[in-house]
């Protein structure tokens, strides 16, 4: 006579749980296997066609059942020590760690290489134990702290033009980009195709350098600019007649600058004093990163100078040119980076402008986390200081919410925020 088939019998709350691990997407296959075994017993199938069903042998579906009439769900789990021991002595792993920030002389770092030789063990395992200490000693971070003993005021100035420009005036961020060099490889690259990349040869011939001079219009995102052989004050003290001459004689004009002795040269502190709608504001030493210019200059530097091949200084003038116009044409079209970067889920800044008590437009989205994180070092060690200055983040999400909060609170003293009218 046949052996009874015997029946696994379930409770309601691990009917449940088995049925979860089943259906979940996120649950191992493994463990969802086991899962089905189980409920599969229960409903009375035999054992060797639940294996044939499921395509696994016989002993495995005797175990797992066995198992779980044993130890219920816990039954189900893989008993410790399964898998192969470490191997490895816990010495050589800590030593692997802690050396890892201390490389012999003349050395500045190790490798999985030279250490895997010092320690005594394969690479392979030196890069498994970095992996899982998140230790990378191949990448470094630069970083370059202000050390401008006038930064909270310089720097809420220079934020408090951008978030709320004075009535009747533009705000401009200014400053040159020295040394573009005109450099014409040796050799022409292959074009980019379909599985190659471009390339181009390693040597140049280099034909001279500019100095191109930007004055970038905060508002619609429009440039002002020359090129120049040099970059000493009297070509400075052009670029402001310039200026002068392409704005509204109407307006006053707010400059944002950088600490450079041109910038600051008496012959041109004579002029601006005598032209009185010119207001300049400086930013901190070291914190090129609050001009906004400067990052139309990354742009220039990635779209036409870094990657092309120029017979002549004034080849690589007219493509400077050319590109200015076409960006002054339509900004927001131009520069597609700027509009991905508006778009990022990572900006808590809206899509939009909002418009500040004065009535000009203003885009927020130019303040995004990568023009504000530098602060972030020095907000930490100036918070005690200074209390009432919020945080970047916070700045902007309040302004985000509420764009009337200029108007009250720690926003309200900040330096521009309340500028009267001119």
């Amino acid at each position: 006579m046949a052996r009874p088939i015997s029946i696994i019998e379930l409770t309601d709350l691990e009917l449940q749980e088995l049925q979860r691990r089943v259906k979940a997407p996120t649950v191992s296959v493994r463990d969802s296997l086991r899962a089905t075994i189980v409920l599969r017993r229960s409903e009375g199938v035999k054992q060797a066609q639940l294996a044939e069903e499921l395509g696994v042998s016989v002993p495995c579906v005797n175990k797992w059942s066995q198992r779980f009439e044993r130890d219920g769900l816990e039954g189900l789990r893989d008993r410790k020590g399964r898998g192969r021991p470490r191997w490895i002595p816990a010495g050589k792993v800590e030593k692997v760690i802690t050396e890892a920030t201390r490389p012999p002389k003349p050395r500045t770092r190790w490798s999985v290489r030279t250490m895997a030789r010092e320690v005594g063990i394969s690479p392979d395992s030196v890069q498994r134990i970095w992996r899982a200490n998140d230790i990378r000693p191949h990448l470094v971070r630069t970083f370059k702290v202000s050390n401008d003993k006038y930064f909270e005021q310089k720097f809420w100035d220079v934020i408090g033009l951008y978030l709320d420009p004075p009535e009747r005036a533009l705000v401009l961020c200014c400053d040159e980009k020295s040394q573009c060099q005109a450099l014409e490889r040796t050799q022409p690259g292959l074009p980019l195709g379909v599985g190659e990349i471009c390339t181009k040869t390693h040597d140049y011939k280099r034909h001279g350098t500019i100095t191109l001079f930007a004055a970038l219009n905060y508002l619609d995102g429009k440039l002002i600019a020359r090129t120049e052989q040099r970059h000493t004050h009297v070509e400075w003290l052009r670029f402001l007649k310039q200026i002068e001459r392409e704005t509204p004689k109407q307006l006053d004009l707010h400059l944002i600058v950088d600490n450079y002795c041109t910038h600051k040269q008496q012959k041109v502190r004579k002029w601006l004093s005598r032209h009185r709608r010119f207001h300049i504001h400086f930013t901190p030493t070291s914190s090129s990163w609050l001009n906004l210019v400067e990052r139309f200059f990354g742009e220039l530097t990635q779209d036409v100078i870094r990657d092309g091949s120029f017979t002549s200084v004034r080849q690589l003038v007219e493509d400077i040119e050319t590109y200015l116009a076409e960006r002054n044409l339509d900004p927001s079209l131009t520069d597609g980076r700027r509009r991905e970067r508006k778009s990022c889920a990572r900006s808590s800044a809206p899509n939009v402008p909002w418009q500040s008590r004065q009535g000009k437009l203003i885009n927020l989205c130019y303040l995004s986390d990568t023009t504000l994180e530098p602060l972030q070092a020095h907000r930490s060690r100036s918070a005690r200081k200074h209390p009432e200055c919020p945080s970047p983040t916070c700045l902007r999400r309040q302004i985000s919410a509420n764009p009337g909060s200029l108007n009250q609170g720690p926003l309200s003293r900040l330096p521009g925020c309340n500028r009267p009218s001119t």
